[in-house]
């Protein structure tokens, strides 16, 4: 029988190292009017309210066996949203065994892993160019754990509770934590990229790129839908009451959005 990490490096106390998973999203939409644009910020605000964020985290935290000890939450006038519940080890409903392998972790009907007191945090940014008709509704995730589990298991619920068009992500593992000899240990698993933590029928929807800093337990990707349909960033119509030539430039505009979002730099738009 294959010896997991845990099963083969016996620790010196608690497991003290930290794993940190931000995890942000961006939705894209074109408004071409005023009206359109306060439709289209107003739809979001009551989709992504504090109430709905605060039952998505705790959906989340099932997912890594954590227990709630704390909620804020608030609502900004005009638009955005917040929540931080800070959390502890939660109860084990059976022994982890998956803990430490690349793969997409469960959904909200298996909790098996667990943790010491963590935090997970959700802002959300609902914003638009002052003139181009572009509105972009971003909303940024952060899991931080101390113990055994990486927060990645909870990629595979997250990535599905979002309207996604680019997606970013990173990982870390910070501190270090000593086996029963005093050794140092900075990292008690093996992870080549978040990637693997992503299921397939998700990766196929993505373009990816890695960029990862081994040495440094550093781990970086970003990830632009493939597949492009108009009539999903348009808010309240549909393409056919459009122009072809409208049609182009709407779709150019938004393009050059998610690629200017997707490689960090604004780009001449021609």
């Amino acid at each position: 029988m294959k010896l997991t990490s845990e099963q083969m490096i016996t620790l010196h106390g608690f497991n003290n190292l930290t794993k940190s998973l931000s995890f942000n999203m961006y939705d894209i939409c074109f408004t071409k009017t005023r009206e359109e644009r306060e439709a289209y910020i107003a739809y979001i605000d009551k989709q992504y309210n504090a109430d709905r964020l605060t039952a998505l985290l705790k959906t989340v935290a099932d997912i890594i066996g954590a227990h709630v000890l704390n909620i804020a939450k608030q609502d900004y006038v005009p638009q955005g949203a917040s929540v931080t519940m800070l959390v502890s080890e939660g109860p084990i409903e059976q022994e982890p065994s998956e803990s430490f392998e690349e793969s997409p972790g469960p959904l909200p009907d298996a909790v098996v892993m667990h943790l010491n007191t963590s935090h997970i945090t959700v802002h959300t940014y609902p914003e638009y160019h002052p003139d181009e008709g572009i509105s972009t509704f971003r909303a940024d995730i952060d899991v931080s754990t101390c113990g055994e589990i990486s927060p990645l298991k909870a990629l595979n619920f997250l990535i599905r509770s979002f309207d996604n068009d680019i997606l970013t992500m990173d990982y870390r593992v910070r501190g270090f934590t000593r086996d029963i000899s005093g050794h140092k240990l900075f990292i008690d698993h093996e992870i080549s990229s978040i990637q693997n933590y992503i299921p397939e029928d998700i990766q196929d929807l993505y373009q990816m790129i890695d960029v990862n800093v081994y040495q440094e337990n550093i781990f970086h990707t970003k990830c632009k839908l493939r597949e492009f349909d108009l009539n999903n960033y348009l808010f309240g119509y549909t393409k056919d009451t459009l122009s072809i030539e409208e049609q182009l430039e709407i779709e150019k505009s938004v393009k050059w959005e998610m690629d200017e979002i997707f490689y960090g730099k604004n780009m001449i738009f021609n």
